[in-house]
């Protein structure tokens, strides 16, 4: 077995006996980049990068992996165009659900994020998203394209509610676009939280309310400020750090059901690996934080019972 290949650098003995609660799907696609590509690149180096990693977590005081993590082999990608990449995403993502799994999707571009919801709303029909990004990702179509990345939130919000975090970078029709449903009061089905509400102090307990008991989470990379992630394919200024990411995602987790999440946009720097470390810990952490939540709730039913 290929240890650089598996997510944690896993041996065979390491994961033996253990029945995989995450399934991590590599997704090596960027076909509607629109500034720098690369991250067709990304799944390999988060995957690279995290075998480097300590298992331990000091924070949880556990080993996360211990829940069990399986890596899947890389998703062939197409040249069809986003909508049948998208198809071929939420297909995968449905044989995971069927193995009673949590689907881990690694990008890749954010297109594929739509087929992973897709899979998981025939699931969880209730599933809201809650998105982390420095784009809102709100436009109706982009160079020719409903599917194209820039797109992404626009498509899912057709679907189900979202809540956007960290936003800070968006065109006119998407701000008008976003005022429009913020007219709506509670019956919009759109939640955007801009960066500069984040540094100014906002309560967690904000954002998390606003989601229903299940959630799938997605992380554009773009969402941390570019002094700590260069390693993106759209970097933007003013961007949130390190610890703002584990307190959303620390109340969010704590709060609901995560049925599944993706980390998306790396596009690697040759040379400079710090980003491709920052976002395979983020996965590792995302997992332990499951962990404790589904865990907790385990016990809670035990003491009932």
């Amino acid at each position: 077995m290929d240890n650089t290949f598996n997510f944690g650098g896993l041996t065979k003995a390491m994961l033996q006996g253990l029945h995989p609660r995450y399934s991590v799907l590599p997704v090596p696609y960027d076909l509607t980049a629109s500034y720098v590509s690369g991250m067709r690149g990304g799944p390999r180096a988060i995957i690279e990068a995290s075998t480097h990693m300590e298992l331990y977590d000091h924070e949880l005081d556990c080993e996360p992996y211990l829940a069990g993590i399986e890596t899947l082999p890389y998703m062939e990608s197409t040249t069809l165009g986003p909508g049948e990449m998208i198809t071929r995403v939420r297909e995968a993502t449905q044989w995971i659900l069927e193995a009673n799994r949590v689907p881990v999707v690694l990008g890749g571009e954010h297109s594929i994020s739509l087929g992973m919801v897709q899979a998981l709303l025939d699931v969880y029909p209730n599933m809201s998203v809650l998105h982390l990004d420095a784009h809102a990702d709100m436009r109706d179509t982009y160079q020719d394209s409903p599917f194209n990345h820039a797109c992404v939130a626009r498509r899912i919000s057709e679907l189900c509610p979202i809540v956007q975090v960290g936003i800070r970078s968006l065109c006119v029709e998407e701000a008008q676009f976003l005022k429009s449903e913020a007219k709506k009061g509670k019956k919009a089905n759109i939640k955007t939280i801009y960066a500069e509400e984040i540094l100014g102090g906002i309560s967690w307990d904000k954002v998390v309310s606003s989601l229903t008991d299940e959630i799938c989470i997605t992380v554009d990379l773009d969402f941390f400020d570019p002094s700590i992630m260069s390693a993106t394919g759209t970097p933007e200024p003013g961007g949130l750090g390190w610890y703002d990411a584990l307190g959303v995602l620390r109340a969010a987790i704590a709060k609901k059901r995560v049925v599944g999440f993706d980390v998306v946009e790396l596009c690697p720097i040759p040379g400079l690996v710090a980003p491709d470390f920052m976002a395979a810990k983020l996965v590792y952490k995302m997992m332990g934080y499951i962990n404790r939540s589904l865990d907790k709730k385990v016990g809670k039913r035990s003491k009932k019972g």
